[in-house]
């Protein structure tokens, strides 16, 4: 009986993560609007469903590939080619928040560097890049 509680209580715990985690998801695709920005960009209106159709695929397949396991013999090369396009997805990431929330201009602005903002990006990208070769190098090795 207690291992049923146990596993009961488990499925429960996994169940409201994975929904306060979804939740999170939707609303910051919501609240950013980032489909319509990217239907925007791509000049892609009647395509937003299509969109949509994607990104629950693509949880859904990396849910089912996560949850069984799965793995892929890259070797270092190909998992370096997966850490560089993940990176790029990442920083693109961060990019597109910054510009939706005007988060650059606004400090920028506030603390008198309005003709610095290219230095400052410049600063921001290559302290991410060293950040991440130095946590690479030196505690996966």
């Amino acid at each position: 009986m207690n291992g049923l509680l146990a596993h009961i209580g488990a499925a429960i715990v996994g169940l409201a993560g994975g929904l306060a985690v979804g939740g999170g998801m939707v609303a910051f695709l919501v609240v950013l609007d980032i489909l319509p920005r990217l239907a925007q960009m791509t000049r892609a209106f009647d395509r937003v469903h299509t969109f949509e159709g994607a990104i629950v695929c693509g949880v859904l397949f990396w849910t089912i590939a996560d949850f069984c396991d799965w793995r892929v013999g890259l070797g270092p090369l190909g998992a370096a080619a997966i850490g560089l396009l993940a990176g790029c997805f990442i920083g693109m990431l961060a990019g597109a928040l910054t510009e939706v929330l005007n988060v650059l201009p606004i400090m920028a602005k506030r603390l008198g560097l309005g003709g610095y903002i290219i230095w400052l990006l410049m600063a921001m990208v290559l302290g991410k890049v060293a950040g991440s070769l130095f946590e690479w190098i030196v505690f996966r090795t």
